[in-house]
């Protein structure tokens, strides 16, 4: 076995990256204090968002969607332009071919509930229906949709996924033999310290034309919530899974671990960006290649960081890089290969201040092959 442990701890400032049913950022409560929270789903979507955005990994972003039907007649039409006027009709049929039991909102080409399907995949279909010369029985439904289901279309979603379905898993409650198992998991991020319920930006909108008169007041008043936060957050994938999921190809699971690794890393979710424009990135990044089980390191904050006069992030990296040492030493089990990625003034104050030397800092990049590097070598051995 073989997994990729991902940490990292990332100062946030004022923000309200992922909020609840009533507008408020998220929180839970753990070491008895309430801390700030980021979802798992958050930080997951950045991930797939930042793939879809990357020219070089657009084809593991996938597509989640109910409007698959209509997804599917538009890829059909492209290559097919007489087959438009049927394109709901061939899109509603390929995707109950695709997801057998699935079911269809009524009256309109969408499904029920979401479907995870890869680019790939989609084109796949397509290109099979177009082979099918589908314009024979474009004047008979019946007969067309007989042709479609006798595509074998159910065997395109059950390979060639998308590196987001390989990654983040998919369930298919009317299909089980779609699903697939997650090779990756990712942790909701909480702040290493306690943090006093949320705070409120209290906000006033001029009336451009009213002050033009010489009006006074406010167009508009609100409130806006946010928190800010030293995150502590956590991922892990096991690479045998990965692999499983690809159809064994090797390979690419090492190229979709480290642009998982390095997305997850840097990316950020993009709840309420334009008013707080909280774009950072981590102060510490540590990846750990592990042969015994993924292993969180959340322990080290359930005792609160306190503030101190140095500040959350030394003393939170300082706490984190101990507890990971008491761990091992406790279980008598240590990663395969570490590698850490931060800046020298953290090092400094963290040697300075809490007494405690760092293991070597390596540029993302170097971390990143050195990572790439050890799983090849695990992974051919």
């Amino acid at each position: 076995m073989t997994f990729l442990d991902v940490h990292v701890l990332q100062s946030v400032p004022p923000s309200n990256l992922n909020r609840d049913e009533s507008g408020s950022p998220k929180t839970a409560t753990y070491g008895g204090v309430l801390r700030a929270r980021v979802s798992s789903q958050a930080w997951k979507r950045a991930v797939r968002d930042a793939f879809l955005n990357d020219p070089d990994r657009a084809k593991d972003g996938g597509l989640r969607t109910r409007q698959l039907p209509r997804v599917i007649g538009d890829a059909v039409t492209a290559r097919r332009p007489a087959l438009g006027a049927i394109s709901d009709t061939i899109g509603a049929a390929a995707t109950l071919a695709l997801f057998k039991k699935v079911k269809l909102a009524k009256n309109k080409p969408t499904t029920e509930y979401l479907l995870f399907l890869g680019h790939d995949q989609v084109e796949r279909v397509a290109d099979t229906l177009v082979a099918a010369n589908l314009e024979e029985v474009a004047d008979d439904v019946d007969l067309m949709r007989e042709r479609i289901t006798g595509l074998n279309l159910h065997e395109l979603g059950i390979t060639g996924h998308a590196g987001a379905v390989a990654l983040f898993g998919r369930m298919i409650a009317d299909a089980p033999e779609l699903n697939v198992d997650a090779a990756c998991q990712v942790a909701h991020a909480i702040s290493t310290h306690k943090v006093v319920g949320d705070q409120f930006d209290y906000f006033t909108a001029v009336d451009d034309e009213s002050r033009r008169q010489d009006e006074t007041g406010a167009g508009m008043i609100g409130t806006i919530e946010f928190n800010s936060a030293t995150l502590y957050r956590f991922a892990t994938v096991s690479m045998r899974d990965l692999i499983a999921n690809l159809d064994g190809e090797a390979d690419r699971a090492l190229d979709l671990a480290v642009a998982f690794t390095e997305t997850f890393a840097t990316a950020m979710p993009t709840g309420k960006q334009n008013t707080f424009a909280a774009h950072t990135r981590p102060d510490l990044i540590m990846l750990s290649i592990r042969s015994d089980q993924p292993v969180s390191l959340v322990g080290a904050f359930e005792e609160p960081i306190r503030a101190p006069e140095g500040g959350i992030v030394p003393a939170s990296v300082a706490q984190l890089v101990t507890y990971q040492g008491q761990q091992d030493q406790m279980y008598g089990t240590s990663p395969l290969t570490s590698a850490l990625v931060y800046a020298p003034w953290l090092g400094e104050r963290v040697r300075d201040e809490k007494q405690i030397e760092l293991p070597p800092a390596q540029p993302l990049t170097k971390a990143l092959d050195t990572i790439r590097a050890q799983l090849t070598e695990r992974i051919t051995a």
